[in-house]
């Protein structure tokens, strides 16, 4: 959660504060707002998505250690960052992701989407969500689960082990067939988290208590993650899709609102469902990667919200929350210099 000016090291979007310990009260701040998901990943999915976090965190952090020694830079690893990468980049897997997929994740992470561009504020991409594309590319298969544990197993044991349930995710459902998906969830059950999904991602409830923590506390600005998930919940409703006639249904068509309620439930689903509620607020608001200015967080929560509706409505893939983020991060040096304040007499240089 902070941005690198040339030679100036500065913490927003609240009160700009320099230093490595407001850098450190920051990062220990995120890792706090995401307790309340911690918990209920393990009352959820057991003691084995408790591993998968732990495995991933202790190996952002050893794979910090090494790399600053080798590089002879001050070890950091104090200052909670490579804590967090590690910690977001768990709540990113499945609960039954093998630990050496977790550990792997990590490594590249730090090493390669962070150290490899400088170090802390140097990068150009979240190095969290860097890390699960890579586990996507590397090991696919590992992030398939074509069955859940029962929910709420609270502690019962080895996740492989478990009674498990074959189910779809409530993204799968709203991309194969959106009609269906309050046959199979209700709406509570998405906010509250009692739904299959990646380890961190489930509970928009937990998630919202910690965001408002990092709120309070001018961690992060509201504008960035409202923009992200108004625009998907409108988006979902304004594009057009091929019925299962072959025909096209639209909100231009009177029987697309023969059920308005239904229309904005299913758009409220999207907001809940898959990573969006976790991205916007705790790695979209990444501010090393994201925009400095408001408007230009606006601008930046709007285009991945846009990059996550089409991804989710005519990809060949459910979620869309990584590589929107990830996309939006390329162009964050273009949405700074469109929004950049201008100064009375200041003149374009040639």
């Amino acid at each position: 959660m902070i941005q690198q000016f040339p030679k100036t090291l500065i913490v927003g979007p609240g009160p700009h504060i320099s230093g490595a310990d407001s850098t450190s009260s920051i990062m220990w701040s995120v890792v706090i707002a995401l307790v309340p998901a911690f918990i209920f990943s393990m009352a959820n999915f057991g003691w084995y998505a408790g591993a998968v976090t732990i495995t991933a965190v202790v190996s952002a952090v050893a794979t910090e250690w090494a790399i600053q020694r080798m590089r002879k830079v001050s070890v950091t690893i104090t200052d909670g960052s490579a804590a967090v990468t590690g910690l977001l980049l768990a709540f990113t897997l499945p609960p039954g992701v093998p630990l050496y997929v977790a550990a792997l994740g990590s490594v590249f992470s730090i090493a390669v989407a962070k150290h490899a561009f400088g170090g802390l504020g140097m990068n150009i991409w979240n190095p969290a969500l860097a890390g699960r594309a890579f586990i996507s590319a590397a090991y696919s298969s590992a992030l398939f689960m074509p069955k859940w544990p029962v929910l709420s197993s609270i502690f019962s044991g080895d996740i492989r082990t478990l009674d498990a349930v074959t189910m779809a995710t409530p993204c799968a459902i709203l991309q194969s067939d959106p009609a269906a998906i309050f046959q199979h969830y209700r709406l509570w059950d998405l906010f509250i988290g009692r739904i299959p999904g990646s380890i961190g991602e489930t509970s928009a409830l937990a998630l919202l208590i910690g965001a408002a923590f990092l709120m309070v506390r001018k961690i992060i600005d509201w504008r960035l993650p409202v923009a992200y998930i108004l625009t998907v919940a409108l988006l979902v409703i304004l594009f057009p899709v091929r019925a299962a006639d072959g025909t096209i249904a639209g909100f231009w068509q009177a029987s697309f609102w023969a059920d308005p309620v239904f229309v904005l439930e299913r758009s409220l689903a999207h907001a809940l469902s898959g990573g969006l509620v976790m991205g916007a607020f705790f790695m979209a608001t990444d501010m090393v990667t994201s925009p400095i200015t408001k408007k230009g967080q606006a601008m930046f929560g709007a285009g991945c919200g846009v990059l996550v509706a089409v991804i989710r409505v005519y990809g060949g893939y459910p979620e869309g929350v990584c590589y929107s983020i990830l996309l939006m991060n390329t162009v964050v040096w273009a949405i700074d210099n469109m929004t950049k304040p201008k100064f009375f007499g200041e003149r374009a240089h040639a």
